[in-house]
């Protein structure tokens, strides 16, 4: 793997101020509906967590699980879907929630797949929006940071399995270890 350093972009209290703030948004659109909020693992289970502990409405839980990154810094852009929601969804507003939506290929994904059980309205909800990434044209309807550029990890994002337990933001810098090799 090539070497490299983090460089932080978002500090922890940064982060903590735009998950309160997601919250009171969220608790004013879905005072008094029926909600699921639908963590996406692995990436989204720290903010998942934290945003729940600052909601107010009541709120049910469930996770899907998909792979399109596997140990790369770039998604593949095939998805493959290794655990489903179990929660009824049918009739129900539903809230993806997020850690990051890069390319959009994912949520596009994610957007019809729940579709087909009926919810009565599905909304996105991300940590990080990196816009400038987008190929597909998916609606993102609370985003917590928007940033351009760079890989980035902590807070439940990761590389390589690693650094999902920073408390803040930072940014992958690939060192130039002189051998010319591209970046993993």
């Amino acid at each position: 793997m090539q070497a490299y350093r983090l460089v932080e972009r978002v500090s922890e209290a940064e982060v903590a101020a735009r998950v309160r703030d997601l919250a009171e948004e969220i608790d004013r659109d879905y005072e008094g509906k029926d909600v699921v909020l639908i963590g996406v693992l692995k990436g989204a289970f720290v903010f998942l967590a934290d945003l729940i502990r600052n909601l107010r409405v009541p709120v049910e839980v469930d996770f899907v699980r998909l792979a399109s990154y596997g140990a790369a810094a770039e998604s593949s852009g095939c998805i493959r879907l290794t655990k489903d929601v179990e929660a009824r969804l049918e009739g129900r507003d539903v809230l993806i929630v997020e850690d990051i939506v890069d390319t959009g290929v994912t949520v596009d994904w994610m957007l019809k797949h729940l579709k087909q059980h009926g919810p009565r309205s599905i909304k996105v909800c991300t940590l990080i929006d990196k816009f400038e990434c987008r190929r597909c044209a998916v609606p993102v309807d609370y985003a917590g940071i928007r940033i351009s550029g760079g890989f980035v990890v902590g807070y439940g994002l990761d590389f390589a399995e690693k650094h999902r337990g920073l408390k803040g933001i930072y940014e992958v810098e690939f060192l130039n270890d002189g051998s010319g090799g591209a970046a993993p």
